[in-house]
């Protein structure tokens, strides 16, 4: 078991950690801010705009994680 799994964070393929099972939409590749007030965030990946954080909705709403996530670059 590495320390990764017993602190309960996993990583995935791309590098870019996973804290308690949950996507960080900030560090994905498909998803953008909206100039919509009413659903600020989007994901390009599946098309839609939200009130809360894409992985969240997708999570709430088909009761499986994002399997869309793809980690940005780094450019630094």
């Amino acid at each position: 078991m590495t320390p990764n799994e017993r602190e309960g964070r996993t990583s995935d393929p791309v590098g870019s950690e996973k804290q308690g099972g949950e996507i960080n939409c900030f560090s994905c590749l498909y998803f953008y801010i909206t100039y919509d007030p009413q659903f600020p965030y989007g994901c390009r990946a599946v098309r839609f705009k939200s009130r809360r954080m894409p992985a969240k909705e997708m999570s709430a709403s088909s009761g499986i994680d994002c399997q869309f996530f793809a980690g940005k670059e780094k450019n630094r």
